[in-house]
């Protein structure tokens, strides 16, 4: 188990190197630099505030001094936000958006494995047509047009939430939905699938022989096999739904890290962008961590001998 953690720990170190280096150098790849714009400061202003960035030094240093920043988990200083750090920012705002995606998450998994388990149990029936329904909206209709048509219906016909901001816990009502909407869908589709398959197994067959009621079997028995795929999905939806929220976050106008990385692509703020890059990698690499992690205890089949996955 131990050497099973240190390679996925290794892992997770190597992809966030990777992805450093490569957004490092997709920001220099792109023409100009955060001072030109309509507004830019005079020539020797500019070049003061490009010593001061360590923008004017050569390529290969500038990339030596970001890696080491990074190692010492510095993200530097905000290019447009003066006075405030990137690490600053991150701390003061992803609050907002880690408890929107926490709520947002709960409610995809919640109502998608139960939408999953009724089609599966009514197959062919009512309530197996309404689930595929919703799972087809899900898939078919885009976050933002959702969020849009909720804000609408909701805040502005039936005035039942406020429109925008996070003056209430009510308030992340709306933007949860949103943001849980497709993965609902996708879950449901995936669950379902699922557990068709697991009911016509012989196990099944099995407690059914034995006298065991429909409860059990669908929890104890067939559920828990059936939920195998949703946890391994807990890793991409995580991510999903944390940058997905970028758009959500600027329809509800939710102070968290969307609005931030929305502004940072606007006004070409070099360090908030990488910042901001490398904070949502480390959230995917955490998440497909944990996921592995779990997989491992929900899943009593698999074996780890000598750090190696075995069934």
């Amino acid at each position: 188990m131990a050497r099973f953690l240190l390679r996925k720990l290794l892992f997770v170190f190597v992809s966030l190197f990777v992805l450093a280096t490569a957004t490092f150098f997709l920001m220099k790849a792109i023409p100009g630099d955060p001072f030109m714009s309509e507004k830019a400061p005079p020539p020797e202003i500019r070049a003061n505030l490009l010593k001061y960035y360590g923008l004017d030094k050569p390529l290969h240093t500038q990339y030596l001094n970001y890696i080491k920043q990074v190692a010492t988990f510095d993200l530097g200083v905000s290019m447009r936000w003066q006075g405030r750090t990137v690490n600053g920012i991150i701390s003061g705002s992803f609050g907002n958006s880690l408890k929107l995606g926490l709520c947002a998450i709960v409610v995809a998994v919640t109502v998608g494995v139960a939408l999953g388990t009724v089609a599966a149990l009514r197959h062919r029936k009512l309530m197996d047509n309404i689930a595929m329904l919703v799972a087809v909206l899900g898939v078919s209709v885009p976050s933002f047009v959702m969020a849009t048509l909720l804000q609408f219906v909701f805040a502005g016909k039936l005035r039942l939430f406020d429109v925008a901001g996070l003056n209430d816990p009510m308030d992340y009502v709306l933007p949860s939905l949103a943001l849980a909407f497709a993965p609902i869908a996708f879950i449901a589709r995936l669950t379902r699938s699922t557990m068709l398959e697991v009911m016509s197994s012989d196990f099944i067959k099995t407690a059914k022989s034995k006298g065991l009621s429909g409860a059990v079997i669908t929890i104890r028995h067939a559920l828990r096999n059936a939920i195998l795929p949703v946890v391994t999905y807990l890793g991409p939806l995580t991510t999903g739904v944390i940058t997905g929220s970028l758009v959500i976050e600027r329809i509800f106008g939710i102070p968290g890290l969307g609005k931030h990385f929305v502004e940072s692509v606007a006004n070409r703020d070099y360090t908030l962008i990488m910042g901001l890059t490398l904070f949502y990698g480390l959230i995917l690499m955490v998440a497909r961590f944990l996921t592995d992690v779990a997989y491992v205890f929900v899943d009593p089949r698999i074996k780890l001998n000598g750090g190696k996955e075995k069934a």
